[in-house]
């Protein structure tokens, strides 16, 4: 079989699923990428890659694709590194700058602003700098590290609104005064849990049906699955290394990863992606809802969705 080549996303939350390929006994088995979610996904799609860490919608995009069991980025009740910045009590939010490096958290905001907060603001691309995004737009969805950062810095002088955000001095994010003396800050996950009582599925691993022949499929799907349990394992070193390339405190970034991120796709979290693909397609920010196709676990039978063989 020829090296696959893996394109994998660069923040944190991703460190745990990557740690036997970045570290482990398959460090030299595959040729590695990483780049942000959204340019994951292009690769993927123009074969680029064979196999991706994919924002979830990606997958209601890219024709040909099969999500490898058990895996994924994923948050039950909040997650700290994906929010939604307001300089005004969301509901009164008029324009919202969207975080260019985002898929899935995008479709997310315009579910919850349609369904959830009962709005319709113009939505625009923009490069994750939160003061440049707020100077033209009454919002803005940061995610990742930066968001996490911003979550870290401001959460001792946040207090709930009467909305469930928190608000918060705009100092704190770092912000001029002129932009807005307080922030309104929306934890997407937490929302998201309001709305339907359900986890967030934000990313999985994906590969592409022509990158390896059937009969491979299962040493690769075999490959992939200790990672549920090596990464975990060794959060506190992973944490020890992001604490230094982030500049942000260990215990912190241990606690986001331990408290804030599902690496499972278990029977919930499967059930959170069927209902925000069905809620993507509906909302038309997809096309015709296409089912979950799970690659087939070695020696078992994956139940309540397609498989792939």
């Amino acid at each position: 079989m020829k090296t696959l080549r893996i394109s994998i996303v660069q923040y944190l939350n991703t460190a745990p699923l990557v740690r036997g390929f970045t570290h482990g006994p398959l460090q030299c088995k595959y040729d590695l990428s990483f780049t942000v979610p959204s340019q994951c996904a292009e690769e993927l799609r123009t074969a680029a890659a064979d196999i991706a860490i994919i924002p979830a919608i990606e997958y209601q995009r890219i024709d040909g694709l099969t999500i490898l069991p058990n895996l994924s980025i994923a948050s039950k009740q909040r997650v700290r590194s994906l929010l939604l910045i307001s300089k005004v009590p969301i509901r009164h939010a008029r324009s919202i700058a969207l975080d260019s490096s985002s898929r899935s958290t995008q479709a997310l905001t315009k579910i919850l602003c349609a369904q959830h907060w009962k709005i319709s603001p113009a939505f625009r691309d923009a490069k994750p700098d939160l003061s440049a995004m707020l100077q033209h737009t009454d919002a803005a969805l940061l995610i990742g590290d930066p968001a996490l950062s911003l979550s870290i810095a401001v959460e001792k002088e946040a207090r709930r609104g009467s909305d469930s955000g928190q608000i918060h001095p705009a100092a704190r994010a770092g912000l001029d005064g002129a932009i807005a003396a307080n922030l309104h800050v929306y934890d997407i996950v937490e929302q998201w849990r309001r709305l339907t009582n359900l986890p967030a599925v934000l990313a999985f691993w994906a590969i592409r049906h022509d990158a390896v022949p059937a009969s491979a499929l299962p040493e690769v799907v075999s490959d992939f699955q200790p990672s549920l349990f090596l990464g975990p394992c060794q959060l506190p070193a992973i944490s020890r290394e992001a604490s230094a390339n982030l500049n942000l405190p260990e215990p912190n970034l241990r606690a986001y990863l331990q408290e804030n991120i599902d690496y499972t796709l278990d029977a919930e979290n499967l059930q959170g992606l069927q209902h925000f693909f069905a809620l993507s397609s509906a909302a038309q920010i997809t096309g015709p809802l296409k089912p979950i196709a799970l690659a087939e676990i070695p020696g078992t039978l994956t139940a309540g969705v397609s498989k792939s063989s």
